[in-house]
């Protein structure tokens, strides 16, 4: 269990969460004592599978706008209660407006695909500095294909054009993972992964997909209604669009550093007999800490020309996507780096 940033993490299973008064107790036969936190203290709570939260808290949090969030072992989405939907409801029909004119859908969907693809140069390009050799040469000639793909993007006039540049660049950026780190295998595998950098490349997603879905609710916008992955059942199109620009710099930077300096221990993941791997229960813990930490990590935002930590990035960026579709922006910033 770790509580950072207003966020609490409950990993442990057989572990149940307990309404206690003003506060939540944690409650785990195996650690006796009475646990408590006040639950002013936070926003938002996540749960992995085994953990069990009693209706009355979930009754509170849905009454309070605090959101709780339940994911698989590895981080997967499975559920989110969130109580009444909050924001302006004018909010919401401009943002199936913008869905429904092709034009506004369009720019959206390149907006999200730029700040993806200028993210993955940054990481790219800031890796071969420190590289010599055909490491070196392998990141720096994909970096230049990320560049030539923004070019076309800029010129994309369909959203099935602008998904084919993400698509490509994205196989490219993955198949050179051997490139980022030696000891990665080439390209991306999710269903399940099957090496420990794919493992914890999905479940990093999962803890990613959980801050950026709250942030939308919290703005007022519908997590279900994207541009561009459009509009899927049961899937949040929207917190998967904004996702596309944070991926590189909050999540794959974060295992890549993990990864390079051997801060991964064989004990930390564990092969099932399928061949999918997946995080131990000390390996997730070990990850929501260095997780929690990079959230607290300050980020230059060029649109703001300030400071802000990691954790605070998809708030912004959903208040940014909310006053472009009121119409008081031309256009949606993505967050990017320089």
């Amino acid at each position: 269990m770790s509580e950072v940033l207003k966020t609490l993490y409950v990993t442990t299973a057989g572990t149940s969460l307990h309404l206690d008064g003003d506060a939540l107790r944690v409650y785990h036969p195996d650690r006796p004592g009475r646990h408590l936190l006040p639950l002013v203290r936070l926003d938002e709570i996540v749960v992995f599978n085994g953990v069990t939260v009693t209706d009355d808290l979930m009754h509170r949090c849905a009454a309070d706008g605090r959101g709780v969030t339940w994911l698989t072992r590895n981080g997967r989405f499975l559920a989110r209660v969130s109580g009444p939907v909050s924001g302006n409801p004018h909010l919401r029909i401009a943002q199936v407006r913008a869905h429904d004119n092709p034009t506004a859908r369009l720019e959206l969907s390149k907006a999200m695909v730029a700040g993806k693809l200028h993210n993955y140069r940054q990481l790219l390009l800031r890796s071969a500095r420190d590289l010599s050799g055909q490491r070196h040469t392998t990141l720096r000639d994909v970096a230049d294909r990320h560049a030539t793909a923004l070019t076309l993007l800029r010129d994309a006039e369909t959203l099935d054009e602008t998904r084919g540049i993400e698509g490509r660049a994205a196989r490219d950026y993955f198949q050179s993972l051997p490139a980022l780190a030696p000891s990665a295998q080439p390209g991306r595998n999710r269903r399940p992964p099957t090496d420990p950098l794919n493992c914890l490349l999905s479940f990093g997603y999962g803890m990613l997909r959980s801050a950026v879905h709250g942030a939308l609710e919290h703005v007022g916008l519908d997590p279900y209604i994207g541009y561009l992955h459009g509009i899927r059942p049961a899937k949040p199109a929207l917190a998967l669009d904004m996702m596309e620009e944070l991926r590189p710099l909050l999540v794959d930077r974060l295992v890549l550093t993990l990864i390079n300096r051997g801060q991964i221990k064989s004990t930390y993941t564990e092969t099932l007999p399928g061949g999918q791997v997946q995080l131990t229960d000390t390996g997730r813990k070990y990850f929501l800490e260095q997780w929690s930490l990079a959230r607290e990590r300050n980020w230059h935002h060029c649109y703001l020309d300030r400071e802000i930590p990691a954790a605070a990035i998809p708030l912004v960026q959903a208040r940014l996507l909310a006053r472009h579709l009121r119409g008081d922006t031309d256009s949606y910033i993505p967050w990017t780096v320089s």
